[in-house]
């Protein structure tokens, strides 16, 4: 694979640079977006992607999964995992987000990077009222407004999470959209369940709640969360998103029934 110019920090007019892990992490470049993977978990542990709104374009979908050769297979999660089971190969960076500009067919086919993927039961993946439902209102929004997005999205990686087929399934995934305003930068912050959907898969490993787990999400829900509480779960170190927080007045989790409830 070539190079790719990748996340740029100062896309939004001001410097937000990508999320610190505290772990090994691989940082592989692709067109308007950037996967910071974990080799030992063999997923993501976040992406950042580059969004705008005046430029995106509207390129045919294709389904070209496919293993990133800049990384040993060994450390990378394929097709195996997804065979014969209700897992969906997710985009951690949504398809569309990084289809702009002049590199928009080639950005549409880097997302199909499977190290751009992460294992969402169907029912999480496909539900509007889940994943699909908040990334269609974020991308909307910066169309509509014609308005330049940074979003960062990831698993909550956690010991216990369930093992299968050599991979530790994770349960909880975070999204932050992040721009600019006349204030400066703004942020808002998001957590997803598919602990439910999960539970109808045969995993094969028992998934209790550990003492001390963020509140419980029902099925098909999704909270609105302090983005300081994001990077509480995950670890990550997403002070400028802390501090940028739009929301900051929120202590609790916002729970969203409806897109109507959906706030950036």
């Amino acid at each position: 694979m070539d190079a790719a110019v990748g996340y740029s920090s100062g896309f939004l007019g001001q410097t937000l640079d990508l999320p610190v892990t505290g772990q090994v992490t691989r940082r592989l470049d692709y067109t308007h977006f950037t996967v910071l993977l974990d080799p030992r978990r063999r997923l993501a542990a976040a992406t950042a992607v580059n969004i705008d709104g005046e430029l995106l374009v509207d390129v045919a979908r294709g389904d070209d999964w496919h293993l990133d050769d800049r990384v040993p297979a060994a450390e990378q999660a394929g097709a195996e995992l997804y065979a014969r089971n209700d897992l969906d190969r997710g985009h951690l960076v949504r398809r569309r987000d990084p289809v702009w500009g002049d590199e928009a067919e080639r950005a549409n086919a880097d997302t199909f990077v499977y190290t751009n993927a992460a294992p969402q039961a169907a029912a999480f993946n496909q539900s509007k009222e889940l994943w699909s439902g908040l990334e269609d209102f974020v991308l909307e929004n910066a169309e509509t407004f014609d308005r330049r997005l940074s979003v960062f999205t990831g698993p909550v990686f956690a010991d216990d999470d369930p093992l299968y087929r050599g991979v530790r399934i994770p349960r909880l995934f975070w999204k932050i959209a992040a721009w600019s305003n006349a204030d400066g930068l703004a942020a808002s912050g998001y957590v997803l369940d598919q602990r439910p959907q999960l539970d109808d898969i045969d995993l094969a490993t028992a998934m209790a709640l550990a003492v001390g787990e963020p509140p419980p999400l029902g099925p098909f829900r999704t909270f609105q969360a302090p983005i300081g509480d994001i990077a509480e779960l995950t670890g990550l170190d997403i002070d400028a998103l802390v501090a940028a927080d739009v929301h900051d007045e929120q202590t609790s989790w916002l729970l969203l029934t409806q897109r109507s409830s959906i706030r950036l």
